[in-house]
């Protein structure tokens, strides 16, 4: 055997086509942006650049919200040796407090360079020890601080449990990508959020009487260094900035380890890619001006994706050339810390020499951070409860989101889900063939996209007849059912062939681990991280899943024992919406069974706990279309809707269902019944 051919099934490793599918694209994100920063040569190219990079993530980000009354509050203080503190209050939106602390040096004179200070992903954001002892610090030293609580953390939490002031999600991490799944859906972000609350922020800041707006900056620490790059991104107010271990990694990175550096929901971009947009890009609008990146050098196998220091460094080179072209390269800085992620010590004292720099002009180096002693959290709390919502009524991103008008505009499905029909020499190669009882199991393939096989079991009867062919859709793959006496070959002895595909993401399509530290390759293997980097790099999961199922019908076409039979979907779960989308752009597609699905995609807006996998959200979807408007749009052909579920995963009442689905093609069954005379009698209605 180890000189000649092997006799077996020539099987694919299934597992690396996901992964390979998002890292060609990646590339070609890469050498697009590559490009175009290589070609900023002269200060009128980095000009254009610079508006470019605002203009775009502003429309990736949903555009910029309008100035609204601020409707400033302050609510208290405390005094310490070297400064006060202030309590304050304000609404980046309407109803939507922002509640932050106020440093006031005290020694010094007005008018203070103003420092703001953007928090990490703190449970207990301004209050985090670290985070308080660089405010403190800064306003002894003499700036005004002001340091505001982030959306979910702090006095911010928006999923409180019993308690009232903690989050019953579980990191801070999902109380910005919770409602920020959703506001995706409507065409927000919570990109847009986000930094919206920092530019108001600033407003308050600058528009503070012992403040100099002339010298304005924004420093942070991991998600609040991530933050200050959006901040720099859209206000040229900043007259400085320093990002301390921030999301400074690009998606389309010359590495490219899939899924990438997913983060959080305000770190992703989606759509960026095609574009050749990408995080970097974040802080070209700051140029000249000056700008420390802090990193922690532990980072790249500690916190982050494996080339967050690689490619932060290369990037960094390129964002040094534009400084020089622009005549300030002593303006950019790169500082390293060899501890673990975190506003250490070290890190904290780069900030204070960064501004002291440039913000105040002075030369002699600071070497020891003064004195510094954290209050207790409810100490610095500017509401009774520790709560805004609770205290001050005020709203929710999930409430504003549901609130978010939708104007529907009708739009092409296959550009809106970035779905790619097959060409026309799909086919089915067969790898191998054996027998079973009364039919013939093959082992067979298709491609979909570059790099992309599916793999799939063909169960053909040994009689033939004129009875429909049914591709099977479940999210436990194809190996589920495929057994004697189970639901596949239980559906061929009756004269049915049935196809049972996996799907990108899907049974044996299960992506490869990345390469990286485990833990952070553990936790990114899974649907929503690769949902997130198909989304950014401009290929919804949902959109390649659709693909998928396209080029299986096409191939079934093709197939001699199902090309002139009635083609039928079975999908279960949440591959039923995928199913429907397909259906919608191939008439081949006679029929659907649809077994436990999501009712609606407006269901899942208005649902605040819900429990939906990320692999089915499309950016702009409901300004569009929803799941009931598809169902309609392909009739005369049938779509059984079985036990049609909410957000949550509860079964929605027949009757509600109707209501929803009033299509005359849409009929609906009370119950989600899955198996061989489910599937045959959904076709016999």
């Amino acid at each position: 055997m180890a000189q000649g051919a092997y006799p077996g099934t020539a099987y694919r490793d299934y597992s690396r086509c996901l992964p390979d599918y998002l890292r060609e694209l990646a590339r070609r994100a890469h050498a697009e942006r590559s490009r175009a920063i290589a070609a900023l040569t002269t200060p009128e190219a980095i000009r254009t650049r610079q508006r470019w990079a605002r203009e775009t993530f502003w429309k990736l980000a949903g555009g910029r919200p309008e100035r609204t009354p601020l409707k400033a509050r302050t609510l208290g203080g405390f005094e310490r040796a070297g400064y006060r503190v202030e309590k304050v209050v304000y609404e980046s939106r309407p109803g939507f407090h922002v509640p932050a602390n106020l440093y006031v040096p005290a020694q010094g004179r007005a008018p203070f360079p103003g420092v703001l200070f953007q928090m990490g992903h703190s449970l207990n954001g301004k209050a985090a020890e670290p985070y308080q002892r660089c405010c403190q610090a800064l306003a002894r030293l003499g700036y005004l601080v002001l340091a505001f609580d982030p959306m979910g953390q702090g006095e911010r939490v928006y999923y409180p449990d019993a308690s009232g002031a903690r989050t019953r999600l579980g990191s801070a991490d999902d109380e910005h990508t919770v409602p920020g799944k959703q506001m995706l859906l409507v065409g927000d972000t919570s990109s847009r959020l986000q930094v919206w609350d920092a530019v108001r922020s600033l407003d308050y800041l600058a528009s503070h009487p012992l403040v100099d707006a002339g010298r304005l900056a924004s420093t942070g620490q991991s998600g609040g260094g991530t933050l200050t790059m959006l901040l720099a991104c859209v206000d040229d107010r900043l007259a400085a900035a320093v990002v301390c271990s921030g999301n400074t990694e690009n998606i389309a990175c010359a590495g490219f380890n899939p899924p990438g550096s997913t983060d959080d929901a305000e770190q992703n971009f989606l759509g960026s890619g095609p574009l050749g947009f990408d995080r970097w890009d974040l802080l070209y609008p700051l140029a000249p001006k000056p700008l420390l990146v802090s990193v922690s050098d532990k980072d790249f196998f500690g916190t982050y994706s494996s080339e967050y220091i690689a490619d932060g460094w290369e990037e960094f080179q390129k964002l040094k050339k534009v400084y020089g072209v622009l005549g300030k390269p002593e303006q950019l800085g790169w500082a390293g810390t060899p501890l673990p992620h975190g506003l250490s010590y070290d890190t904290r004292l780069s900030i204070y020499n960064w501004f002291g720099r440039w913000l105040k002009n002075e030369t002699r180096r600071i070497e020891e951070e003064p004195p510094t002693a954290p209050e207790p959290d409810q100490t610095l709390w500017v509401s009774e409860t520790g709560n805004v919502v609770r205290s001050f009524n005020g709203e929710t991103p999930f409430s504003l989101n549901r609130k978010r008008a939708v104007v529907r505009q009708p739009a092409a499905l296959d550009r809106l889900l970035g779905a790619e029909r097959p060409g026309p020499g799909a086919r089915f190669t067969v790898l191998g063939r054996v027998p079973s009882r009364g039919l013939d199991i093959e082992v067979v393939e298709v491609s979909s996209a570059p790099r992309v096989w599916l793999p799939a079991w063909l169960f053909v009867p040994k009689d033939a007849g004129s009875k429909p062919a049914f591709l099977v859709l479940e999210a436990g793959g194809r190996n589920a059912r495929w057994r004697e006496g189970e639901m596949y070959q239980g559906l061929a002895a009756r004269g049915y062939p049935v196809c049972a595909a996996d799907l990108r993401g899907i049974g044996d399509l299960w992506p490869e681990f990345g390469r990286s530290a485990p833990r952070y390759a553990r936790s990114h293997n899974d649907e929503e991280n690769y949902a997130w980097a198909s989304l950014i790099l401009g290929k919804p999961l949902l959109g390649q899943r659709v693909t998928d199922i396209l080029a299986l019908a096409a191939a079934l076409a093709a197939h001699p024992a199902t090309a002139r039979r009635p083609l039928v979907i079975a999908a279960r779960g949440h591959l039923t919406v995928p199913a429907l989308f397909a259906a919608a752009l191939d008439a081949r597609i006679e029929r659907l069974y649809l077994a436990g699905g999501l009712v609606s995609f407006r269901n899942l807006v208005e649902t605040e706990n819900y429990d939906y996998p990320f692999g089915n959200f499309v950016p702009n979807l409901l300004k569009h279309t929803d799941l009931p408007d598809v169902a309609a749009a392909i009739g005369p052909r049938q779509v059984t809707v079985a036990g049609a579920v909410d957000a949550a995963g509860k079964t929605v009442q027949a009757d509600a269902v109707r209501e929803i689905y009033r299509a005359g093609n849409v009929r609906v069954v009370p119950a989600a019944a899955w198996g061989t005379e489910a599937l045959e009698s959904s076709y016999n209605q």
